[in-house]
């Protein structure tokens, strides 16, 4: 998602939910509401499935066992967009369970169909704002790794404040992994990817990581990356481990 350099309807929106309370925008957020209804399709699917394995954002701490019905590494993906990547790396890594975080409801129903086509076993979904999960839901030194794909940038300076991967947000990050575990994040925006690279670097409970990564780190392709190739933008790669003691 790209920055238009206006506060455009969607925006709007999100800050009317927030004066609201809504869980969906706690706070100023680091992405876009976006509006967009669901074919009948996806819809029959959603009904079917979501109860199973989506919910909102709430203050109930995240039982992924339960969940999952399995004890296993437990990785989220921040920003799963219409979930292309998340289905791709699920489906690679069977003995993961994956919690893909994001606010787009059309994005998720797309997901949610993928997932009840292929019956991908070990992907759950959540619907609101990945800090409010980290702090509401998520226990300290509970996930193996969290997966950031390129995040909205936000390149304006005015607007910088609702970058997602700041120093606060990439601190709580840390503090919810295992020691051990991995911070992945990929970006096309250079600015953004020097900012992250010293916020993380910067921050005491990562390390680059010079161990046994327990994730994988191949992601597929998808058509926003493929875009970003088109017009010459690199992406770069940013891996962190949380430090042993």
């Amino acid at each position: 998602m790209r920055d238009n350099g206006r506060v455009n309807e969607a925006d709007q929106v999100a800050e009317e939910a927030r004066n609201q309370g809504s869980r969906l925008y706690p706070r100023v957020t680091s992405f876009r509401s976006r509006r967009g209804a669901l074919t009948a399709a996806q819809q029959e699917s959603w009904d079917r499935t979501w109860p199973t394995i989506g919910r909102d954002v709430d203050d109930e701490p995240l039982d992924a066992v339960a969940w999952f019905g399995r004890d296993a590494p437990l990785i989220i993906e921040i920003g799963s967009g219409t979930g292309t990547a998340t289905a791709a790396m699920a489906t690679a890594e069977p003995h993961i369970n994956l919690v893909a975080i994001e606010v787009y409801r059309p994005g998720l129903a797309q997901l949610v169909g993928q997932v009840e086509r292929e019956q991908i076993p070990n992907i759950r979904l959540l619907r609101g704002d990945a800090v409010d999960v980290l702090e509401s839901m998520v226990a300290t030194e509970s996930l193996t790794g969290v997966r950031v794909f390129f995040p909205d940038p936000w390149p304006k300076a005015r607007h910088h404040k609702r970058r997602l991967l700041k120093p606060e947000t990439v601190a709580l990050i840390a503090d919810r992994l295992l020691p051990g575990g991995v911070l992945h994040v990929a970006t096309d925006h250079a600015d953004y990817a020097e900012y992250i690279a010293a916020v993380g670097n910067a921050e005491p409970q990562l390390t680059a990581l010079d161990w046994d990564s327990p994730m994988t780190h191949e992601r597929p392709v998808t058509k926003f990356e493929s875009k970003a190739h088109r017009v010459g933008s690199a992406v770069t790669e940013l891996i962190w481990g949380k430090i042993r003691l």
